[in-house]
């Protein structure tokens, strides 16, 4: 295949290549669009220069802007938002004022629309369903609380939805024709994916595990060793390189973190997993104001999000998880269904058993919430032949995607509220 052929295949990818691809690509950028436009030249909440953290729900904002974040997390963040701030600043004029706001705000939404894009492109050309169910399971992805939040916020998490959701689409794509990822494609993934979330790499060389034919011979198992160990040892040159070859910084700074994030008992273990970690990235809960300050006597409040208070928040997740339980079992033989969801016990094992982060684990959804659209995708798919189950299932959905849509929406006028109250 010519090089010239495959630059075309890589944006075909991406980008919207038919006319549904275009009317989602379009409708959420401009659903999102307006809504961060809004925020930026109203509100000084995506950007404030004495603000470093935590002005709502645990996001970085400036922080995250002006450094990539903690290097023991996202090691090679720092040199994408040197990008993103300097295109930002760029279209400002070099001042962090409105503008450069909505140019932030702009940069996620076109991120998290693409992402969307990604997920649809999933479930139309590899799941193969029909336009109005892809169009109903989008619709509920759409309004998740993870892309309503990341498509106005400059985080990492926000670039790590496209990654992941654009990895997963395409390692899907070679799946299924039975084709390996190359190993320049791997490489790239796991720089990119792990350079922003270091945690993540692991997710890139699970497609890997499930080539055709590795374990039956010798040239293909070998060949698998050497992306993996391509991909290993690119990775951590460009990540030592980034601190100097100081590796002890990295034990030092990560026992530190865990200690931080992993040893909050405010709230049960459990009401955590199900109002922040399976919860909060779908469906909002009520929201507590916190008094801050940025350690150098500036004072400002803060937003965050509370457990559940009332039961039917706590049937709505748990229908929703028992869906998609029954959608991998459903579908345990599908190499791509497993993908998915041994990448989502992943995060699973991190936040819930580990613990890592547990009581802001609703800010963790760009690493995991687009698993829920496809494996629904996916048990759609296992009942094509049966119409009644189908139906039930389209019902269920429609149902979940009127309360998600009702909820987000009233939540998000109270943090309208908060913001006319404290950030204009």
């Amino acid at each position: 295949m010519s090089f010239k052929l495959k630059l075309y295949n890589f944006f075909k990818t991406i980008f919207p290549s038919s006319y549904s691809e275009l009317g989602v690509f379009i409708f959420f950028t401009l659903l999102y669009g307006i809504l961060g436009w809004y925020i930026a030249l109203d509100y000084r909440i995506i950007y404030d220069s004495r603000i470093p953290w935590d002005s709502y729900f645990s996001f970085d904002n400036r922080s995250i802007v002006m450094t990539g974040g903690s290097f023991e997390r996202h090691p090679l963040s720092y040199y994408f938002f040197n990008w993103i701030r300097e295109l930002a600043l760029y279209i400002s004029d070099g001042k962090t004022n409105a503008v450069f706001r909505l140019a932030l705000a702009w940069f996620s939404n076109l991120a998290v629309s693409l992402s969307i894009l990604q997920v649809f492109k999933y479930l139309k050309n590899i799941i193969g369903l029909p336009n109005p169910l892809s169009l109903l399971l989008i619709f509920l992805f759409g309004f998740f609380s993870t892309n309503i939040l990341l498509s106005f916020t400059p985080e990492n998490f926000t670039y790590t939805l496209f990654l992941l959701t654009l990895y997963n689409h395409y390692s899907a794509i070679k799946l299924k024709k039975d084709e390996k990822t190359p190993a320049l494609a791997l490489t790239l993934a796991g720089i990119t994916i792990g350079g922003l979330t270091i945690t993540n790499i692991v997710k890139v060389f699970i497609p890997v595990a499930f080539e055709k034919n590795i374990f039956k011979s010798w040239k293909k198992f070998g060949n698998i060793v050497f992306r993996v160990s391509l991909t290993c040892v690119c990775f951590i040159l460009l990540y030592l390189n980034r601190i100097n070859f100081k590796y002890q910084h990295i034990f030092d700074q990560t026992n530190r973190q865990y200690e931080k994030f992993s040893n909050v008992k405010s709230i049960p273990t459990w009401d955590m997993i199900a109002s922040f970690f399976f919860g909060g990235n779908i469906l909002f809960s009520s929201f507590i104001i916190r008094d801050k300050h940025n350690m150098k006597g500036f004072n400002y409040k803060a937003l965050i999000m509370d457990a559940y208070s009332s039961w039917v928040p706590y049937i709505f997740i748990s229908l929703l998880l028992a869906l998609i339980f029954w959608s991998y079992f459903r579908n345990f033989k599908n190499k791509l269904a497993q993908v998915l969801m041994i990448s989502f016990f992943i995060d699973i094992i991190i936040h819930c058993v580990l613990k890592f982060g547990l009581h802001t684990s609703y800010i963790y959804g760009g690493h995991f919430v687009f698993v829920y659209p496809l494996l629904l995708g996916w048990l759609f798919h296992s009942y094509r032949s049966a119409p009644k189950t189908l139906s039930f299932l389209t019902v269920v959905i429609g149902i979940l995607l009127v309360y998600l849509s009702m909820n987000n929406y009233f939540r998000m006028t109270e943090f309208f509220h908060f913001m006319n109250q404290y950030y204009q």
